[in-house]
């Protein structure tokens, strides 16, 4: 049976009783509304820790001035059921007063890695990221965290946070899991539209053109990412906010493609801002 718990210190408690226990505590952290990609998180932490603890919250400090953090998709009865056939243990909802109460002045920004990728059109959003997953590590205490690779960016900082600051946890990359026609799972996808849902199967499409001119000897980054933008381009709806070729453990623009390098990509479709990678 899943377990509701809405507050930090009931949280608090229940983690440090946890860990008088010796129980090995997984972590999902998420913004709610679950498809199969989040329940893959916690299946795999069901099957490897004692306790599974699934966070809910919408975290408004990722989110910039104009983007949908009021219009971001909701549903706490759908979410409980999933995440309880799952098998997670404990679903905690804090409201934004619980973890960002007046007077808050405290943000954890990872320099430079934040300004890259998603963060050229994103300014705020990893400082938010970043702040709201340490917030949620020392609240929950857990041994192991989940993460997404569709997020590649976000899971190398979050990495990187963790090894900084000596935190005493895990960070487990999970695959990304895709539609039939090769879409990578997100609760935005419900913004879009038949026709833009179809254009949406291009992204997966554009990145498997990268990854077979890779393999067919073509490693300057220029000719992959000419590929990319071509097959984006087959949609008059998709606006490319970024293409690119880094190395995945600087973050840095690579000038050549070699086992490792990460192809990233992110667009706008209609009202919603879609990413996806391949990692080489």
């Amino acid at each position: 049976m899943i377990n509701i718990i809405p507050s930090v210190e009931e949280m608090k408690r229940t983690a440090a009783q946890l860990k008088e226990e010796r129980k090995t505590i997984g972590l999902v952290p998420t913004m709610g509304y679950f498809h199969d990609g989040h329940v893959s998180l916690m299946r795999r932490s069901a099957a490897e820790n004692d306790v599974t603890i699934t966070t809910l919250f919408v975290n408004p400090t990722q989110f910039g001035a104009n983007e949908d953090l009021a219009a971001y998709p909701r549903n706490l009865e759908r979410d409980t059921s999933m995440a309880a056939a799952a098998g997670v243990d404990f679903l905690f909802t804090p409201t934004n007063e619980m973890m960002y109460p007046p007077g808050y002045k405290t943000y954890i920004r990872v320099e430079e890695w934040s300004d890259l990728l998603c963060g050229v059109t994103r300014p705020v959003h990893f400082r938010g990221v970043t702040t709201v997953c340490c917030k949620l590590f020392n609240i929950c205490r857990p041994d192991r965290a989940y993460f997404g690779s569709k997020d590649a960016q976000q899971f190398l900082i979050i990495r990187k946070m963790v090894a900084d600051l000596n935190m005493n946890l895990e960070v487990v990359p999970m695959p990304i899991v895709r539609e039939t026609d090769g879409l990578a799972m997100s609760s935005r996808n419900v913004y879009l539209t038949p026709e833009e849902r179809a254009d949406a199967a291009l992204l997966n499409k554009s990145l498997a053109a990268a990854k077979e001119l890779y393999e067919k000897g073509e490693t300057r980054a220029t000719e992959i990412r000419a590929a990319v933008t071509s097959v984006l381009q087959d949609s008059p709806r998709i606006r490319i906010d970024y293409i690119e070729i880094v190395n995945t453990e600087t973050l840095e623009p690579a000038g050549a493609a070699g086992p490792g390098t990460l192809i990233a990509l992110a667009v706008f479709l209609g009202k919603a801002r879609l990413i996806d990678n391949v990692i080489i």
